[in-house]
């Protein structure tokens, strides 16, 4: 904790520059730094720190361990112009690591009024999550990347630095995004995309091996995506192969997230 004079109430640490709203639900051990604000609707769970400079308003909760850095701005109004004031809220799960100038807005109407972010997640430096987004668990988004409206990212997926995703963009789970790519469309579980406007270069088989999957799974999955993708037409090359992968769970993972949302434009590996 900074030096500094430190208000001792009750098991937490709140610096005596910092302003807490008395009707703010702030856990056991939590550690409030300089300069912070904490806004009236805001709940903060156990053991959770708010390093100095620290910005969360709004009907926002935390998890607890969940850590800030210094300028992180949490829970202020949704940067959409349809949005009227009407109530929303945001979700922070546990053991997050949110990073410098990180933003996160919470949710408006049109997408349900909410915005969550799950479990032992890392934010790097100037990334925003927008609103309405729904993040999974053990999420890692790398340095300036801004996530449109809407957009979910399943468990595990990492996204390389100064990469943007369009809103209502869906990137499946274990997927991995490179460094400065331009997310238009949807991105397979387990998919590796690049490029200015993504096109998807195969499938993760680092983070498949890190996960311990087994290596035949692997490898019926990579021949299901040759022929998921041997074509342009995906629906039509998904019926072809209709119960061939049955028993292979990565397999029907990616055929259920192709199939979930026939309107919404797949990353192949020929985007254009």
């Amino acid at each position: 904790m900074q030096s500094g004079p430190l208000r001792l109430l009750i098991g937490k640490m709140i610096h005596s520059s910092s302003v807490v709203d008395k009707k703010a639900r702030i856990g056991k051990n939590v550690k409030i730094g300089p300069f912070c604000y904490v806004g009236p609707k805001v709940e903060i769970g156990d053991s959770a720190e708010l390093i100095s400079n620290v910005h969360i308003e709004g009907n926002t909760k935390v998890g607890k361990g969940t850590k800030f850095f210094p300028f992180t701005s949490i829970g202020t109004q949704p940067q959409d112009l349809k949005y009227k004031g009407e109530s929303n809220s945001l979700e922070i799960g546990e053991n997050n690591i949110i990073r410098e100038y990180v933003t996160i807005n919470p949710g408006t109407a049109g997408g349900g009024g909410k915005t969550i972010i799950g479990n032992n997640c890392l934010l790097m430096i100037s990334s925003h999550v927008a609103h309405d987004c729904n993040i999974g668990d053990d999420v890692v988004i790398a340095n300036n990347v801004p996530l449109g409206g809407h957009v979910t990212v399943e468990d595990s997926v990492v996204i390389g630095g100064n990469s943007a995703v369009q809103q209502f963009t869906r990137i499946g789970r274990l997927a991995m995004i490179g460094g400065m790519t331009g997310v238009l469309k949807d991105v397979i579980p387990f998919g590796l995309s690049f490029g200015n406007r993504n096109y998807l270069r195969g499938i993760n088989l680092i983070g498949l091996k890190r996960k311990k999957y087994e290596n035949k799974k692997i490898m019926e999955l990579d021949a299901a995506f040759k022929k998921i993708f041997s074509s342009k037409n995906l629906h039509e090359n998904l019926s072809k192969i209709n119960g061939e992968y049955k028993g292979n769970d990565l397999v029907v993972e990616v055929i259920n997230f192709i199939s979930k949302d026939k309107k919404r434009p797949i990353c192949t590996p020929n985007s254009e």
